[in-house]
């Protein structure tokens, strides 16, 4: 459930990004997660200073983490910038689960199973069907001078995206795993990530203070969908396996997907409205079902024993 919030959070971010045409993509994703990765070190502080022995000794972990942070939104922002809203989101979330998979299945040596390789296929499947059907901006999402190549270039950074979006959810349940609580992991994964993308934002962010318009969204971004959605997403990672997290993150593909036609304006063929069902459907394969805790049976009461006189 806290995986899922997160992921209605997240899939609002597109639809938010549109309200300031006037910013670059880079500028959207650095003030989105870099700030948002400044509070949660913030947020998480004294957390960080009482496990400050355990992340200094898993150094390695948070700095891979940290990197992933910051590809991430540059790739993720700059895809839905060339290919629009909803096939942007898709193909960078909607790659994730096979990622976070492949890592986990190299990385820590688990096997992948039936049902994952099952709802895998078919979330890829609805990914590529929702990319391929094509789409129609009636706005500024997208940007229909890139042509054919711009869109192929979007469908790469997603899967850059989605790559990273796996990489970094990997490194966090890991130290999750290894006994860093989740605030402390999350808060120094993305407090350092955040730090990696303030270079970013100095030199691409100007365009966020030209109106309250922009600095509206930016402040939206950083303070909602990447603040509190990804405590959110911490306490989930918390409890489940990343790969896990990162199959019912693909949500968020669907309410993208759902904002760009009903806010942005932009129109899926029944084709793409398929690939959309596709992705949600494949959510309920790859998310394992809970296995009930089994009851310990009652103990035998022993009855006394009639001793004859």
């Amino acid at each position: 459930m806290f995986v899922a919030a997160a992921s209605i959070l997240w899939g609002t971010t597109g639809t938010a990004a549109t309200f300031a045409p006037g910013v670059s993509p880079l500028a959207i994703g650095a003030v989105a997660m870099g700030v948002g990765g400044m509070l949660q070190a913030l947020f998480a502080a004294r957390a960080i200073r009482r496990q400050r022995s355990g992340i200094l000794r898993r150094w390695q972990l948070v700095a891979v983490g940290a990197a992933a942070v910051a590809v991430y939104p540059l790739a993720f922002y700059s895809s839905m910038h060339l290919s629009g809203v909803a096939v942007g989101t898709v193909v960078s979330i909607g790659s994730a689960p096979v990622a976070a998979a492949l890592i986990e299945r190299f990385a820590d040596r688990k096997p992948l199973t039936r049902r994952w390789i099952t709802g895998a296929l078919l979330g890829v499947g609805g990914a590529a069907l929702l990319s391929f059907a094509g789409h129609s901006p009636a706005t500024g999402a997208g940007t229909d001078a890139a042509g054919a190549w711009g869109s192929t270039a979007g469908i790469l950074l997603g899967l850059l995206a989605g790559g990273t979006y796996a990489l970094y959810s990997w490194a966090a349940h890991r130290l999750i795993g290894g006994g860093i609580p989740s605030r402390a992991a999350m808060g120094s994964i993305f407090g350092l990530g955040g730090l990696l993308l303030m270079p970013v934002l100095a030199v691409t962010g100007e365009p966020l203070l030209d109106s309250w318009t922009n600095f509206s969204v930016g402040a939206y971004m950083a303070l909602v969908p990447m603040f509190a959605g990804y405590i959110l997403f911490g306490w989930g990672l918390a409890r489940i396996r990343a790969s896990t997290a990162t199959s019912i993150s693909l949500l968020e593909t669907v309410v993208a997907a759902v904002l760009a036609v009903l806010v942005v304006g932009e129109r899926l063929p029944a084709l793409g409205w398929l690939g959309a069902a596709v992705v949600l459907g494949s959510l309920f394969i790859l998310t394992p079902p809970s296995q009930r805790t089994p009851q310990p049976a009652a103990p035998a009461v022993a009855l006394p024993r009639k001793v004859s006189p």
